[in-house]
């Protein structure tokens, strides 16, 4: 990972514009291609970013000071550089993953386990399927053949729809599994959560534990 904080501009050019005026910010540029740019502030959450695939060109029409990324689809986010405060890189290998607390894992195990009651027909196709950003929750087909991608959090907000928006973007690439659906599944599901999903077109899932667990079996809902 090479960290990058630097005084500068930024421009994003594509399905819509955006700017950022000069500021002090931090430049995310990771292994995996994709380039962030944060502020001080907004938690996790990037002022911008191009996700991968995407190429860097530090310097454009001999402008060392501007540096390019261009995504696949032909998008571009400008960073003109003024002054760069801070230059390192860092190598941090493999990452092992996220370990789940007890009762998420145990959730996974039991929908898995009993992957119908999304719907009459469904199959498991694999738990912990892997990737090359990390391991989707679970892997299945809906009664139609559909491959759908299933995140499972024990509270639901809006970092696991971003993650599973990047699981969906790379498994989508893949043409034997594409189209590839998302559900976004949560014993709770924050209102922020379930409009960035509805509005990314993956479908929320309220679990209920105990029901899973065959306690009850009236208050799973697919919204």
């Amino acid at each position: 990972m090479r960290l990058v904080i630097a005084r500068c501009s930024v421009d994003y050019a594509g399905r819509l514009t955006a700017h950022l005026p000069s500021a002090p910010r931090l430049i995310l540029i990771k292994a995996d291609g994709s380039v962030s740019i944060h502020a001080d502030d907004r938690a996790y959450k990037p002022l911008n970013w191009m996700s991968p695939p995407c190429t860097l060109k530090e310097g454009a029409d001999g402008e060392a000071g501007i540096w390019t990324v261009i995504n696949k689809a032909g998008e571009k986010l400008i960073i003109t550089m003024e002054e760069i405060l801070h230059d390192s890189s860092h190598e941090l290998g493999v990452d092992p993953g996220l370990i789940k607390d007890g009762v998420e894992a145990h959730l996974q195990e039991l929908l898995a386990d009993r992957i119908e009651t999304l719907g009459e027909g469904w199959t498991l196709v694999r738990r912990e399927y892997p990737t090359a950003i990390g391991p989707v929750d679970i892997l299945c087909r809906d009664a139609d053949g559909a491959t759908v991608a299933i995140e499972i959090k024990r509270r639901g907000e809006i970092d696991g729809v971003e993650q599973l928006t990047r699981y969906l973007e790379l498994l989508n690439r893949d043409p034997h599994l594409a189209p590839v659906k998302g559900v976004f599944a949560a014993q709770e599901i924050k209102p922020q959560a379930r409009v960035l999903a509805t509005d990314r077109g993956i479908d929320c899932v309220v679990l209920d534990y105990n029901a899973l667990r065959g306690i009850e079996d009236d208050k799973l809902r697919l919204f």
